[in-house]
């Protein structure tokens, strides 16, 4: 396995920050297809922009490089961090994932097959990735082309969605600060921000959500029809925010993170990359 470590700013000028992409990428091998390339994901962790959250960390990637996939984990500015605000998550996404395209190579990645992952507040930060890649100070910031920073796919669980009626206010409030101009909250209210630019999305919830309702993925996917972008979405009738996989490895000391019902949404998602993203998977 290729397992590294990259701080995003000895790489792009841009970034000034000590955001990290960490690899999780299986090695080739003579015995198995040397020449194989496979599909990879981008894995935003949540934690309310305050903090990222180990549990949607390297559990996540884990389980995807078991599935075939390669994984890259995204450890960006947080309040607990440097307390710096947007657009700086933005241009940590967009650099993690021209990071990856331009490593395709070496990493043995489908340059086409790239897919953005989040969890809650990272949610917010894949699809944010998702609606707002063509931002002008994307490319003025890092020196990107124009696309390279496009993911192929969102896979959102429990997201951080909307700064309406039903926001989680304190997410916003790490990443905007106390009072951003209306403009920037309508933009970063990613429910407004969805057009034919964005990529095909797998997005899943529990109805019992307390932290961030459940209409955040509703208002996500009701934006994603009617600007005829696919999508598939699962709604669970029960259990907690922040389940990750909903299994005994990252439950942490809560026993209602244990959700065997829940965790099927990562072989629904697999499904879901096969038909939509890497085709190749499904052969």
């Amino acid at each position: 396995m290729i397992h590294e470590k990259i701080f995003l700013k000895d790489v792009f000028d841009g970034i000034t920050t000590d955001a990290t992409l960490t690899t999780y990428v299986r090695s080739t091998s003579p015995a198995i297809e040397p020449d194989r390339t496979r599909a990879s994901i981008l894995i935003c962790p949540g934690g309310g922009y305050h903090g990222v959250s180990d549990r949607e960390s390297e559990p996540i990637a884990l389980e995807f490089v078991s599935r075939g996939y390669n994984a890259f984990v995204l450890r960006y500015s947080t309040a607990d961090m440097n307390d710096k605000k947007y657009p700086t998550q933005l241009l940590e996404s967009s650099a993690a994932l021209a990071y990856i395209r331009r490593n395709c190579e070496k990493y043995h990645v489908k340059p086409d097959c790239i897919s953005v992952c989040g969890f809650s507040a990272g949610g917010h930060m894949a699809a944010m990735l998702g609606t707002l890649w063509n931002e002008s100070v994307v490319t003025e910031k890092l020196g990107i082309e124009f696309g390279e920073n496009k993911p192929n796919g969102m896979i959102l669980g429990y997201p951080v969605i909307t700064n309406g009626g039903f926001a989680h206010q304190g997410s916003f409030k790490n990443l905007l600060g106390e009072n951003p101009d209306e403009e920037l909250m309508h933009k970063c209210s990613l429910e407004n921000s969805v057009g034919e630019h964005t990529p095909p999305a797998f997005i899943w919830h529990t109805l019992t959500d307390a932290s961030v309702p459940v209409e955040n993925s509703f208002l996500f996917a009701n934006a994603m029809k009617k600007a005829n972008v696919p999508f598939e979405l699962h709604i669970y009738p029960d259990g907690p925010h922040g389940l990750s996989l909903g299994t005994r490895e990252t439950r942490s000391t809560r026993t209602d993170l244990v959700n065997p019902h829940v965790y099927s949404w990562i072989g629904l998602c697999e499904r879901w990359l096969a038909k939509f993203i890497d085709k190749d998977m499904g052969a």
